[in-house]
């Protein structure tokens, strides 16, 4: 099994692929990061680099430790051990918002849109919290028309501005959440499940995006997914989480054909 510094693998479709990505700094790096509450160790130990315009994705069983890992990197909870980097910054002891405004985007297992309100408001807030300003500023602006158009285009939701959150189907309520993030304008996008609830057949025009997301614009993504025909076909590198270590990081294929990890899951679902 590769070292988990292994440059991926590839084109990844943007900065992040062959011997310039592995001469470059990463965008992120972790070394030896661990969760513990009260006597319990949620995460241990966990030490990756990823490169820019890397797609890396994370499998395990429920319970792993890969939504905990993703809320020490997005600063939703706090490490209790090793340090996390953003472009070569400390940001470990940093706020979740301030690692947003630094351009790590997050989205949730959990869907936690507004019934009632509409879509394009939706992004309107998540643009005047990225941008900063107050209401007023964000009114005299045309409430970031351009900027909120632009991802509602992006993500297909176009025709759907003014429905209410209530009325989009789960896939088109993931496209709103990706909207959402789209308008901070992301370098690292956290991914935690974006095919949970989604229909089988809305699942396909969900992967394009991400896919383009990936490869047409360059950015880097870290996902969480438990669907593998869906991972296999996005990810440059596969992390195997278990019971709250890195079991194993590598492309693909070694991933999978790995022993240790095929005794790991003998009778379990990844």
């Amino acid at each position: 099994m590769a070292s988990p510094n292994t440059a991926p693998r590839g084109d990844a479709g943007g900065a992040g692929s062959g011997r310039a990505a592995a001469l470059a700094p990463p965008v992120l790096r972790l070394r030896g990061l661990g969760w513990r509450v009260g006597g319990a160790t949620i995460v241990e130990d966990v030490s990756f680099d990823v490169q820019e315009g890397e797609f890396l994705a994370f499998i395990g069983p429920n319970g792993a430790g890969k939504t905990s890992l993703f809320n020490l990197i997005s600063g939703l909870n706090p490490a209790t051990a090793g340090s996390i980097e953003l472009d070569g910054a400390e940001i470990t002891a940093r706020p979740a918002h301030a690692r947003a405004r630094l351009g790590l985007g997050r989205t949730f297992q959990t869907s936690s849109l507004w019934p009632a309100m509409s879509v394009a408001d939706h992004v309107r807030l998540a643009a005047q919290a990225a941008g900063g300003g107050s209401y007023r500023i964000w009114r005299r602006a045309g409430g970031y028309a351009r900027q909120v158009g632009g991802a509602l285009e992006r993500t297909g939701l176009g025709h759907r501005a003014e429905t209410p959150a209530r009325e989009l189907s789960h896939g088109e309520k993931r496209k709103l959440e990706l909207a959402v993030l789209l308008v901070g304008d992301p370098r690292l996008m956290l991914l935690d499940e974006p095919m949970a609830g989604v229909s089988a057949e809305e699942v396909p025009a969900l992967t394009e995006l991400i896919r383009s997301l990936h490869r047409e614009e360059g950015r880097t993504v870290l996902m969480v997914e438990h669907h593998m025909d869906v991972l296999l076909g996005l990810a440059d590198r596969l992390a195997v989480m278990h019971h709250g270590t890195l079991l194993a990081l590598d492309t693909p294929q070694a991933v999978m054909a790995d022993a240790t990890v095929q005794q790991a899951y003998l009778g379990e679902e990844l």
